[in-house]
């Protein structure tokens, strides 16, 4: 399948998803607050769906230069 920015745009909502539901379930046990889980699940959720794709991104592009090295 070819790589694409909607191929890693979904792989990076899918994993943040499961990812910040259980960030959300350890944040509310230790402490005891739903309040505060959801503001921790909500911040994590942002700031690593991001990271996850411009990592995905690079990721891709190093993959295409490496290939194009090998290939010569």
């Amino acid at each position: 399948m070819k790589d694409t920015r909607k191929k890693s745009l979904s792989k990076a909502i899918s994993w943040r998803v499961l990812a910040t539901l259980t960030t959300m379930i350890i944040s509310y046990f230790i402490t005891g607050r739903i309040a505060y889980a959801l503001s921790i699940g909500s911040l994590e959720f942002v700031f690593k769906i991001v990271l996850y794709y411009f990592h995905e991104r690079l990721w891709g592009f190093s993959h295409l230069k490496t290939k194009a090295l090998i290939d010569t």
